[in-house]
């Protein structure tokens, strides 16, 4: 296992040419000490995890690697399967100024197509990620204040994962933290 700088591991999903919808998530705050966990997966790319805190209001500083090489039978039930817990989307900048243009006149429509007739949020959700050219999106478990039990599972599946990387961090943190009292 190749532990990396998180962003390294959030272009390898964004560059894995995988179905965009495929993708799984589970998230929480992190079991010792600051920052956050976040496990995400799709079952033909593999299960990566990051582990990341911000360490000002514009900078996120983080770690992650990839974990396992596919979703398996035994990792399947540790992923929301649908979207009733929440959904989370890669996106990417746009290109340019007529990128954006045109992006932007694609998702008032859709946006208009569904303020006009019946529809469900998972339904706009996957209209609005497909317009954004998302590479990856889907169900997410994220608990903002403290850890899904199903972190707790994937950190118990992957234990030694979890403490490579949580290796790595401190060293992230302990160089980016200015004690203020000595």
């Amino acid at each position: 296992m190749r532990v990396r700088d998180w962003q390294d591991i959030l272009t390898d999903v964004v560059e894995s040419d995988a179905d965009p919808d495929g993708w799984r998530a589970v998230g929480g705050d992190r079991a010792n000490g600051i920052g956050e966990d976040l496990y995400f997966g799709h079952p033909s790319v593999g299960v990566f995890q990051v582990k990341t805190y911000a360490k000002n209001p514009f900078e996120v500083q983080g770690v992650g690697a990839e974990v396992a090489r596919r979703i398996d039978d035994e990792l399947d039930p540790l992923f929301p399967s649908q979207a009733d817990r929440g959904m989370f989307g890669v996106q990417q900048p746009v290109e340019d100024e007529d990128d954006a243009e045109d992006k932007a006149t694609k998702l008032e429509e859709v946006v208009q197509t569904h303020a006009d007739a019946p529809t469900t949020p998972d339904a706009l959700f996957e209209d609005v990620m497909d317009v954004l050219d998302s590479p990856a999106y889907g169900p997410m478990e994220f608990d903002q204040h403290d850890r899904p039990e199903s972190l707790d599972d994937l950190s118990d599946t992957f234990e030694e994962a979890e403490q490579l990387l949580d290796a790595e961090f401190e060293d992230v943190i302990e160089e980016d933290v200015e004690r203020g009292f000595y």
